[in-house]
């Protein structure tokens, strides 16, 4: 098999490639991967450098709205499996416009290359914050969609474009939608990343309003396992939640960073909250469960304390992020 992964050198898309290109799946062995990323702010090759020599692997520098490239690339591939995206809720609330030009725009042009190369598969990954917010209980997949972010917005836009695409068109398509993920090579503008490298370097923390909000944590090695899954396995057409099942307040989280950094409360900042801030987000991932056999696998105490020895052990990685951010 060959696969286009966008966004590949992202968070994410990075810890699928690897995966991948290390046979961690079944039904992926031996596939050749394809990566094509932009390189934007969050984007680094040195996500991929622990595969960079595979002869299964290639990258492209370029952007998912060009279309002229994504008929150059997309002719002989197998599958598609598409993270790239602006996915920052902040930037999205001081500016909406790359928000839109990528994950909207980008995604169309994906799709309608995908059309025109005969791509047999197609993965589109996206975030349970499309559904809006929830103070009990657990979304569904047939849930309705009620964005607060622009962010969230623009990928509920193309979870949209996705779905016609397969109900139009016939593409054999999936979406995913999954909880929020840690892990290692978490670009530092995300919360735990972001606590992590300030609090190692003893710099207070910024948090949100009375920290009340929370958050379904879910390994990215668990995530990107749950895609595989659906890559291989799932049936056209259809969504599939993915979540961790860690539920904690932002609070809660910030008291277990404190401890695994060994700082106290007077390394945080309680600030102004975000605008349109969800209060919860919850999945039910029942379903994926159910049809695929999918469950994480990854305890999050265990996750989180590997996570923080892994930011002490690779400041190289993220000390010239964190300088480049605080110079604007």
């Amino acid at each position: 098999m060959k696969i286009l992964v966008t966004g590949g050198a992202g968070f994410i898309g990075s810890n699928f490639v690897r995966r991948t290109l290390e046979d961690a799946y079944d039904g992926l062995e031996g596939a050749e991967v394809v990566v094509l990323d932009a390189l934007t702010y969050s984007g680094n090759l040195e996500n991929l450098a622990p595969i960079a020599h595979s002869p299964r692997y290639s990258f492209v520098h370029g952007d998912i709205r060009d279309a002229a490239l994504l008929d150059r690339l997309l002719p002989g591939l197998d599958a598609v499996v598409h993270f790239a995206a602006e996915s920052h809720v902040d930037r999205s609330v001081r500016d909406a416009s790359a928000f839109v030009d990528t994950n909207v725009v980008g995604t169309q042009r994906l799709l309608d290359a995908a059309l025109r190369a005969g791509v047999a598969r197609f993965v589109h990954v996206s975030t349970d914050e499309v559904y809006g917010s929830i103070e009990a209980g657990s979304w569904r997949e047939d849930h309705v969609l009620e964005p607060n972010s622009p962010y969230s917005a623009s990928k509920a836009a193309s979870d949209l474009l996705a779905r016609s695409y397969h109900r139009t068109h016939g593409l054999d398509i999936s979406i995913t939608r999954c909880s929020n993920n840690y892990g290692p090579y978490h670009f530092p503008e995300k919360v735990i990343p972001l606590f992590v490298t300030n609090l190692i370097e003893g710099r207070r923390v910024p948090l949100y309003g009375t920290g009340a909000n929370v958050r379904d944590w879910l390994h990215v090695d668990d995530h990107t396992r749950a895609i595989a899954a659906v890559l291989t396995r799932g049936r056209s057409g259809e969504i599939y939640n993915i979540g961790g099942g860690t539920e904690l307040s932002n609070r809660e989280l910030t008291e277990l960073l404190l401890a695994a950094t060994g700082r106290d409360w007077s390394y945080v900042e309680l600030v102004e909250d975000r605008k349109g801030h969800d209060l919860r987000y919850s999945v039910d991932s029942s379903k994926i469960h159910r049809e695929l056999g999918y469950e994480p696998l990854v305890p999050f105490e265990q996750g989180l304390a590997d996570v923080v020895q892994w930011y002490r052990d690779h400041r190289s990685w993220w000390e010239p992020l964190t300088a480049k951010a605080a110079l604007g």
